[in-house]
């Protein structure tokens, strides 16, 4: 199935409204077998935006397309410098409460899976254990000529080796890692090419308009399957990689939750959405269940 590249969504004015009310989320949680599925909005607590929020990036800033980045030199030119400034941020970035309360649920033997949209690798930093990586990692570049993938700290390593002195100042960085920087600060910077076979490189991520793999996909429906219910964690649910699955679970009769601040594409498949900030929230969600939450986190991506 091939990622829409939908960009923006107006909600219905049919949409139910957001609640404070955590019961339902305990509840379900309590039960076990529960999905979690977890898109940007969990990690705006570790310093990374989100695009949809208050202050979300799409309001300055379009994400490369798969079509621009395989077009043309210049593309990736402008990808690849943006996304080594923005690299170094992502580097530094560190789990959050809701990325420890979900890896602690995971320990208590509640949870059948976490699905992410997310690429930083903050859930497995957190101490998630297989973690389906809807949307891939930016920890991973991909030849598109050989296939080979390769450690992104090589290719930074080499960007660096290739680009002596390359330090803008960016006026944001991005949910996929791409920080804001205008055509002038990028016009010189050079790319390097797969030290394989000296193809084209790209990161190992689903770019928008880019196919999800198939087998990704239906790996994600099985754990829907296998599910008691879902809970949507810091997602809009605009795109259709995640949304699908809350009208999976949704035709299945199976209890879909959503926490998140703002209203979601998904909230008339919801038993409820809970509006609260996401740490807060799940730190609460812990406190009742009286499961621990580690305070010292692992380094990030």
């Amino acid at each position: 199935m091939r990622m829409r590249p939908t960009l923006s969504w107006t909600p219905g004015e049919d949409l139910p409204p957001g609640t404070t009310d955590l019961e339902p989320v305990a509840d379900a949680l309590g039960a076990g077998g529960v999905l979690v599925l977890t898109g940007a909005g969990i990690s705006t607590e570790s310093g990374i935006p989100d695009y949809r929020g208050e202050g979300g990036s799409l309001s300055r800033h379009t994400p490369m397309t798969y079509q621009d980045f395989v077009a043309g030199a210049q593309a990736r030119r402008r990808y690849w410098a943006r996304s080594h400034l923005g690299w170094r941020t992502f580097g530094r970035a560190r789990p959050n409460a809701g990325h420890r309360a979900v890896a602690a649920f995971g320990r208590r033997g509640l949870l059948s899976g976490v699905i992410t949209q997310n690429v930083d690798g903050l859930h497995q930093a957190a101490g998630s254990e297989d973690v389906v990586e809807l949307h891939g990692a930016l920890d991973r570049v991909v030849c598109l000529s050989c296939g080979v993938r390769s450690p992104r700290r090589d290719l930074a390593r080499r960007l660096e080796e290739a680009n002596p002195g390359f330090d803008p100042v960016a006026a944001g960085l991005n949910p996929d890692g791409d920080a804001d920087l205008t055509d002038e600060q990028v016009a010189g910077f050079r790319v390097v090419p797969c030290a394989v076979c000296g193809g084209v490189l790209k990161p190992d991520v689903v770019f928008f308009g880019e196919t999800v793999p198939p087998q990704r996909v239906e790996h994600c429906r099985e754990l829907v399957r296998a599910a008691t219910s879902l809970l949507v964690l810091g997602s809009s649910l605009t795109v259709m990689s995640g949304l699908r699955f809350v009208r999976q679970a949704a035709q299945a009769g199976k209890p879909v939750l959503i926490v998140n601040r703002d209203p979601t594409r998904g909230d008339q498949h919801a038993l409820t959405r809970v509006s609260l900030p996401l740490g807060a929230a799940l730190t609460t969600v812990a406190d009742r269940l009286g499961i621990a939450i580690e305070q010292q986190a692992t380094p990030g991506p």
